[in-house]
């Protein structure tokens, strides 16, 4: 996750609906079978990380070249580690969760790590969705691009891995959030985030409407506001 999100939200990250849904969307496209070894890249706190060793990941390496030093830490009884580079490693799954649309390379990027991870070594990644969607909030994260299912499928496949499965998910929120980043015409170019705190009614209500589309969204690959793609190394 972005640490400019990170200090908006503070310690309430975790009752915001937005990350709550995407930590039960990852879940649910990984399965029930809960990886040894994560590696987090470009983890920020490590908020996916810590979600997984919760629910029995064995241990996690969250890798983001903003930390000031390398640390390790215990959550949910589990090893996490934080640091600033890896090399290769045992991974059996890879998260980068809002990654590719931060660099000029995506396909480098992701090349790097499919290269550390061996064979059958599962890749998790989300973006944000749709170029006409750009508004102030992807100025704000300094994004470089937004994407399409097929665009990202694509990444994917140059960077030698193997697309499982991919699909749209905030699908029912997106006609809401297209009418307001449409309406705002130029201002959709002035940096400012849409991140912000909620009420736990409107937490509730939000969290509410991506807990019902939960249930479809692994064949939605019409439109959302994120994209998902699941892959593996060949």
């Amino acid at each position: 996750m972005d640490i400019k999100e990170q200090d908006i939200l503070g310690d309430a990250i975790g009752q915001h609906w937005y990350y709550r849904a995407k930590g039960a969307a990852m879940r649910a496209l990984l399965g029930a079978s809960a990886p040894r070894h994560v590696l987090d890249v470009g983890a920020g706190s490590g908020f996916f990380s810590r979600l997984l060793l919760e629910q029995g990941a064995g241990a996690a390496t969250c890798v983001d070249p903003g930390y000031p030093d390398d640390h390790e830490e215990v959550h949910a009884g589990r090893p996490i580690r934080f640091v600033r580079d890896v090399g290769p490693g045992d991974f059996d799954l890879a998260l980068m969760m809002d990654v590719l649309e931060h660099v000029d390379d995506d396909v480098g990027l992701l090349s790097e790590y499919a290269a550390k991870a061996a064979a059958g070594a599962r890749f998790l990644i989300t973006v944000p969705a749709f170029q006409w969607m750009w508004s102030g909030h992807d100025v704000f994260l300094e994004h470089r691009r937004r994407y399409t299912l097929a665009q990202l499928e694509h990444v994917v496949a140059r960077a030698g891995l193997r697309v499982r499965h991919g699909c749209y998910y905030y699908g029912f929120l997106l006609p809401v959030a297209a009418a307001r980043r449409l309406a705002a015409g130029a201002s959709r170019n002035i940096a400012k985030s849409d991140l912000q705190m909620h009420s736990p009614a409107v937490n509730a209500a939000l969290g509410a409407v991506c807990s019902a589309e939960l249930s479809v969204f692994r064949a939605n690959r019409v439109a959302g506001l994120t994209v998902f793609c699941l892959a593996e190394k060949k």
